[in-house]
């Protein structure tokens, strides 16, 4: 495997705080000698674990870089036992375009790892991430919205795994995050993700999904800047007691959580975020636009649960996530 052309300003094993980039060469009509410099800051004292925090792996998710910028710039060493390793833009192509996939190759960063070193800008990034940062790590937390096309109710998630042992670990810091929800959450497709990589690598596992639209709230902010501070005193590796705050536990126990649109045209939902539905309920309807008169398109619930997401324009595609409902779980 050849070596990552990306070059770390920073010292990820010195003491202190550092707030550096990650140096990557990208030849462009701008600058032929240009490179892309992605923020990263380490913040370390002492022996002990390691997290990872990441935002922005899509670039119009913002609950998670406004949590880590303002931990940058805030967390003290001396309160740090071990390291903190802080990449809030880690698509920053992306994120400087307030767009889900990198402006430069057209690329989803969750869906393209490992990554290679040799590929394009968002596999060099990858690359890097997988084979760099991702070894250093004890945890890794990875901050998610809905973006400009969905929108959540807050939730802490962490998967279905085949070694029980590290599901549990993964389960504890989601937990530990102290989310209004936290969701026992199934992947349409988890081929190419980070969750993937990090999973396989055996690392514990947190993400996220704290609402959407394309911006981010008051509310929202605060559930990522308490959550993270949580996570970090989960590990061990910030002194303190966790602030906690009531949870309701949701699973996605299947495929039919997911509704999704087989027409396009107007979308009229039926049920807003957190109300209860029933299997059957119908929750969206989708008129056609080329002509009035014609009657919608019905989408029903698949099962009994909790409106968890939804589609978030007035408008919608063929085959577009319409809506997902989770069952609540026993507590």
């Amino acid at each position: 495997m050849k070596a990552s052309p990306i070059a770390p300003t920073v010292d990820f094993d010195r003491d202190g705080v550092q707030h550096g980039y990650l140096r990557l060469p990208y030849s462009r009509d701008e600058s032929a000698w240009g490179n892309l410099m992605t923020p990263v800051t380490v913040v370390k004292h002492g022996n002990g674990p390691t997290a990872l925090l990441t935002g922005a792996n899509h670039g119009d998710e913002y609950e998670g870089p406004v949590a880590l910028v303002d931990l940058a710039a805030t967390l003290d060493p001396k309160d740090v036992t071990g390291r903190v390793i802080i990449l809030p833009f880690m698509n920053y192509p992306a994120f400087r375009a307030g767009r889900r996939l990198s402006p430069i190759d057209g690329a989803n960063m969750n869906r393209i790892f490992p990554g290679r070193p040799d590929g394009t800008v968002t596999e060099k990034i990858a690359d890097y991430i997988q084979r760099a940062l991702v070894p250093m790590a004890d945890l890794v937390l990875d901050f998610h919205s809905g973006g400009r096309t969905l929108d959540f109710l807050p939730f802490a998630a962490s998967h279905i795994l085949a070694d029980k042992a590290q599901e549990a670990r993964c389960r504890e810091a989601r937990d530990a995050f102290c989310a209004p929800y936290a969701m026992s959450m199934l992947e349409i497709d988890a081929v190419g993700m980070f969750d993937t990589a990090v999973e396989e690598a055996g690392k514990v596992f947190v993400t996220t999904e704290l609402g959407g639209g394309g911006t981010s709230s008051a509310r929202t902010n605060a559930i990522a800047k308490r959550g993270v501070r949580n996570v970090l005193k989960h590990a061990g590796i910030l002194e303190g007691a966790i602030e906690h705050a009531p949870t309701v536990l949701l699973d996605m126990p299947s495929s039919d959580c997911f509704v999704f649109s087989e027409s396009e045209g107007l979308v009229e939902f039926m049920v807003d975020l957190g109300h209860d539905v029933r299997a059957g309920d119908v929750v969206a309807r989708v008129f056609p636009t080329s002509r009035t008169g014609a009657p919608p398109v019905e989408y029903r619930s698949k099962l009994d649960g909790l409106f968890t997401a939804r589609h978030v324009s007035g408008l919608i595609g063929m085959g577009d996530c319409l809506a997902v409902t989770a069952t609540v779980a026993p507590t």
